[in-house]
């Protein structure tokens, strides 16, 4: 690859009242350039992630940037989106733009703002990164498809719900310590394992405890080519960064495998020439808890059906051997849609540059990330590390 991370910013996802999504990329736009040591002059493209479908009643947020400071004016700018995974997508247009001499200096930022609509608008607003025709009337929104991915996933295997509240449990405890999280509060396995007033069951075998939290958000990262990175105070560089697209109906597919998750990882590691053993740790898409379970195994952390392991013998805490989301995952930190993959992507790069404070995972010279778009519909696997 060509691309390195060299400069980044994040706001603290939560509830925004104050913000629109104008002024969460003006948080976000300029301060990762100054990260880098660069300035607007320097931009030669601006990337723009949000997803909206209705968050939002300003759907032409690109030239928005162009608010934060006069210079912009004039850089190509354009809006990505691809459901979940559109700050992932984003950040691999750029690789390309840089890839193919485009452009030397790519600013992406990733943006949501969620919270300005009722419980009932999320879900339906949501549920337009499924299959329409055959889950529009599902009950639940997106939760009940991934509730429905639970209860197959039981059928298959047995009743995961000992795992599933280990990894909420986990993420809860990794984000307490996260300064950029919504929910800050280790909520501890007891709460996340039984139903209760404040942990009813949401959807299938689903409680609250095993959803993503709504949130408003942005983050921001500079992107460059490797001979302007050298140049720079911190540089982290793309092993590799693929992306996989499956069929969008769950019909056509065997949901419980996340065969493109699969696909997306094999490939990332081919192109890297690396395996899983080489990571220090991964940072995946955990919009659901049963989510990051299917994804231990599409990974290759362990064999179908047996990713309860995973957690259970604690290899996927911050101090096993594949700490994953050391940050507390979408789970905790919030999943801000446009903005989740470029979070995921800052926050890694912290990681490898020994910056993530509370959160740093200890000795990190490799990273992987996986960011999805629907039920593992749009797959982006990234494997970054440090460029010297």
């Amino acid at each position: 690859m060509t691309a390195c991370i060299v400069g980044w910013s994040h706001t603290a996802f939560g509830k925004h009242e104050e913000d629109d999504v104008e002024s969460l990329i003006a948080q976000v736009a300029v301060q990762a350039l100054e990260d880098a040591g660069l300035g607007p002059d320097d931009v030669d493209e601006i990337l723009v992630g949000h997803f909206n479908e209705g968050f939002s009643q300003q759907a032409f947020p690109s030239s928005l940037v162009l608010q934060t400071d006069e210079r912009f004016r004039f850089k190509p700018a354009t809006r990505i989106e691809n459901a979940c995974a559109t700050g992932s997508a984003a950040i691999h247009q750029g690789i390309k733009s840089i890839d193919a001499k485009h452009a030397r200096v790519v600013l992406v930022v990733g943006v949501e703002k969620m919270t300005a609509l009722a419980g009932r608008e999320i879900g339906n607003t949501l549920l337009k990164a499924s299959y329409l025709k055959e889950d529009g009337e599902i009950e639940g929104g997106f939760a009940g498809v991934f509730g429905l991915i639970a209860q197959k996933y039981f059928q298959k295997y047995g009743d995961q719900s000992d795992a599933l509240a280990g990894i909420a449990a986990k993420n809860h405890k990794n984000g307490a310590v996260n300064p950029w999280a919504q929910m800050r509060k280790d909520l501890g396995y007891d709460f996340c394992r039984n139903v209760s007033e404040k942990n009813p069951i949401v959807a299938g075998p689903l409680k609250r405890t095993d959803c993503s939290l709504v949130s408003d958000g942005a983050a921001a990262l500079v992107l460059t080519d490797v001979e302007t990175a050298l140049t720079m105070k911190k540089a982290v560089v793309f092993r590799s960064a693929v992306q996989v697209n499956d069929f969008l109906p769950l019909s056509k597919r065997d949901i419980t495998l996340f065969e493109g998750c699969k696909t997306a990882w094999q490939k990332s590691f081919d192109k890297a020439k690396v395996s899983l053993d080489d990571l220090s740790l991964v940072e995946t898409h955990d919009c659901f808890t049963i989510a990051e379970l299917i994804e231990y195994e599409a990974m290759g952390l362990t064999t179908e059906g047996q990713g309860a392991r995973a957690i259970a013998e604690g290899w996927v805490h911050k101090d096993g051997k594949l700490p994953v989301n050391a940050s507390g995952g979408l789970k905790s930190k919030g999943h801000p849609i446009g903005a989740t993959g470029v979070s995921m992507h800052v926050l890694s790069a912290m990681q490898l540059t020994n910056s993530a404070g509370d959160i740093q995972v200890k000795d990190a010279q490799m990273a992987g990330i996986f960011n999805m778009g629907g039920a593992a519909v749009a797959n982006y696997v990234s494997i970054l590390e440090p460029l010297r």
